[in-house]
Parts: C-alpha cells; structure tokens; sequence
C-alpha cells in the first residue's frame, strides 16, 4: 500500500509537508484582482483550504508517528493548525489579502479530517497485524 511506503520512508513525508508548507506561503504570498464570486467560484476558496491542510497534516502525521508512535498525533495536529493561523496572520501584510476566521477554521475541519483518516488507518493497520499474529500463533499449536 502507498501508505505504507511512506511510512517506512518518513523522511520523504516530511519533505512533502515541507513543500506543501512552501506551496502554501507562496499562494498566500499572491495579491488577486478583486474578483466577483460567482456560484462556480463560491465553493474554490473552501475545498482549496480544506484540500491543502488535509494534504499537509497527512504527510505530517505520516513524517511523525510513523505508522505507529500515536502519542505524537496530538503534536502533529497542534503543529499543523498553528500553520493554518500563521498563514492567515502572513497574509495581513499581503495586499489585497486578508484574514480570515473562516479559513482557518476551514483549515482545520481538513486538519482534524486528515487526523481521523489516519487514526482510522493506524486502527486498521494493528487490527490487521494482530490477526495475522494470532493466525500465526494458531498454526504452531
């Protein structure tokens, strides 16, 4: 699984949140022409937020519990939302920018989802290992 690779090459996830972090800095770096929304751009600005700090927490979580160490999860998620509210406050000196509330707490909803993605996947991965150990054990006996 692609999960997995990733987890034994932690160090690949962290440069992935590096850049992802960078990509982010940079789009938040970018003045906009004012631009009247329309139905199809009311929702872009909200799956971009959600996408991009799901993305980023993810490859965090997977650069630091590694598939296992769970009693940094708190640390990843906690990291990954000060990067939500450092990127709002950056683009206070943005012209044409501004921050906003609702996109860090659309930041977050992305953070939080990739957590309980990743929680679910560590739960599965133990359940799974624990059966074949148990299988295993079976055939000796």
């Amino acid at each position: 699984m692609m999960i997995s690779w990733f987890e034994k090459h932690n160090k690949t996830s962290l440069i992935i949140t590096i850049l992802i972090a960078i990509f982010i800095f940079y789009i938040s770096s970018l003045t906009f022409a004012a631009v009247v929304p329309g139905p199809e751009f009311k929702y872009k600005p909200i799956i971009y937020h959600f996408l991009i700090f799901l993305l980023f927490s993810f490859f965090l979580l997977i650069a630091l519990l590694k598939g296992e160490k769970i009693n940094l999860f708190l640390l990843a998620i906690i990291i990954s939302i000060i990067y939500a509210i450092s990127d709002e406050f950056h683009q206070l000196f943005v012209p044409g920018r501004y921050c906003s509330l609702s996109d860090v707490l659309t930041d977050s909803a992305g953070i939080l989802f990739a957590g309980l993605l990743y929680t679910i996947r560590i739960k599965f991965k133990n359940k799974t290992l624990q059966d074949i150990e148990e299988y295993d054990s079976s055939l000796y006996y």
